[in-house]
């Protein structure tokens, strides 16, 4: 295991192992899933992964080392202090060797020494029958009691290290075929004439001066009032400057981050938004990430009007992707019943783990 330098360009001379870093994310995502939906080439993956002078003093810097065997890069471990995460993974090719294991002593060392107690991390386990080891595998239930996961190669690891599983997330996809797009019309229709008293507002970041607050607002209430099982947040600050910080590596790296978002008319305020992101090949599939409606705004049906809006016009913006991919905690009824409205289906589940550190 060596420190992972996060380049300032891909240019830079100590690029390598970054680059290198990628193509095993990329790889890992791909034995699992079985598709490249979640690929990023280097060039999307170094702004958002290089830490820069310009990061928001709320927000600690990234921290990352790789697994090296023969020369071939193995595993990936990165942590990010703010939020006590950690996570690692090794290829499948590298498994029965050690490098998880050193990679999460190495972690668990590092989150110690910066005064951390809380580790987090969440794994990844497809849905389908007999993928990795899961296949007649007994069944985790976390104490949410919403969902399950296979005691499978990943789970059995994380228990086998302290953690205890607190939360599922469903990953789900929407294919963007014609009748899905007529459908998402029917929804939108619904949703407008139920929305009384609110409407859209859409921009591509950067996002203009006069949602600036509005939307740093909502972002800051995603920790607040998402569900969050057992998981610890910490409450986070977002003003204009660390969004600005948020949305410069979507534009340094030539990604779209589309956002569409519900505002209230008589108070002008944003009450509810949706997130939609492409890179630079628009054929790849579309990542919808966050979405909110604002506690005090809820009853009106907008989670469904910007979902839909948001649909209905990215097939302007990307009409050659083929789907959309999200995720959503199991307990998130509300949000799930919109997408299950919409079409999204389940495709795989994401466990949330957790472990106290000792002193």
């Amino acid at each position: 295991m060596r420190p992972l330098t996060f380049p300032a360009s891909l240019d830079d001379a100590d690029a390598a192992d970054f680059i290198a870093m990628v193509d095993v994310r990329n790889e890992a995502y791909r034995e699992m899933n079985g598709n490249d939906d979640e690929r990023m080439t280097p060039a999307e993956r170094c702004p958002s992964a290089e830490p820069g002078v310009r990061a928001h003093p709320h927000v600690d810097r990234p921290a990352g080392w790789g697994g090296r065997r023969t020369g071939r890069p193995a595993a990936p471990a990165r942590r990010r202090l703010a939020g006590r995460v950690h996570q690692h993974r090794a290829l499948r090719r590298a498994w029965g060797r050690g490098i998880g294991r050193a990679a999460h002593r190495l972690l668990e060392d590092a989150a110690r020494a910066q005064g951390r107690s809380v580790l987090q991390a969440w794994s990844d386990h497809a849905s389908a029958a007999g993928t990795d080891d899961a296949a007649g595998a007994e069944r985790l239930v976390p104490p949410t009691g919403f969902g399950s996961l296979p005691l499978d190669h990943t789970a059995r690891f994380m228990r086998a290290h302290g953690y205890t599983l607190e939360q599922i997330e469903r990953n789900s996809v929407l294919a963007l075929t014609n009748d899905a797009r007529a459908h998402v019309e029917r929804l939108l229709a619904e949703a407008r004439a139920a929305a009384t008293g609110y409407r859209v507002v859409q921009w591509a970041v950067p996002t203009p001066a006069e949602y600036v607050d509005g939307y740093a607002w909502m972002k800051s209430r995603m920790v607040t009032d998402a569900p969050s099982a057992a998981l610890e947040f910490d409450d986070e600050v977002w003003d204009a400057a660390r969004l600005a910080d948020h949305e410069r590596p979507y534009l340094e790296a030539g990604r779209t981050l589309h956002v569409t978002a519900a505002q209230h008319i008589a108070t002008g305020e944003l009450a509810a938004f949706n997130e939609l992101v492409i890179g630079t090949d628009r054929t790849a599939a579309t990542s919808q990430e966050d979405t909110l409606v604002l506690a005090e705004h809820r009853g009106h049906r907008l989670g469904l009007l910007v979902k839909c809006q948001a649909l209905h016009d990215w097939h302007q913006i990307a009409p050659r992707s083929p789907r959309v991919i999200t995720y959503n905690a199991e307990e998130n009824q509300p949000m799930l019943d919109i997408n299950e409205r919409i079409g999204f289906v389940p495709v795989a589940y994401n466990g949330a783990w957790k472990k106290t550190l000792s002193r």
